[in-house]
């Protein structure tokens, strides 16, 4: 399974970032490819779960995420986040803040899939 790509759950189309254990360089590749596969899609049509947690980033990651969670917020109906602890927390509260976006966090994958997929 890749780490940037739309998957199924009970019926529901959710585009997954899997960003668990990545470096910094390899999240930019999947907060770029993210970019590119959403705004490809309907305004309020996607539905994104992002995991993370055991990876690194830095100063260029945290201002991608930023320009991803803003170009995204057209095309995002809802957004779900798993493995958010510790300064995890500090740049979701920014992202929060920056993009006026909610996110929702869960504890497991599964429970933020349920979440993506009710409608």
């Amino acid at each position: 399974m890749g780490r940037s790509q739309f998957i199924h759950h009970k019926g529901r189309e959710i585009y997954l970032l899997d960003c668990s254990a990545c470096t910094p360089a390899e999240i930019v590749l999947i907060i770029d490819e993210c970019a590119r596969n959403v705004r490809a899609r309907p305004e309020k049509s996607v539905r994104t779960l992002t995991v993370a947690g055991g990876g690194k980033f830095d100063a260029e990651v945290i201002h991608k995420l930023k320009e991803l969670t803003a170009g995204n917020a057209p095309y995002v109906d809802r957004a779900a986040l798993v493995g958010i602890t510790g300064l995890y927390k500090v740049v979701v509260n920014t992202l929060k803040m920056f993009t006026k976006r909610e996110f929702h966090l869960f504890d497991t994958i599964d429970e933020a899939r349920d979440f993506l997929a009710a409608d």
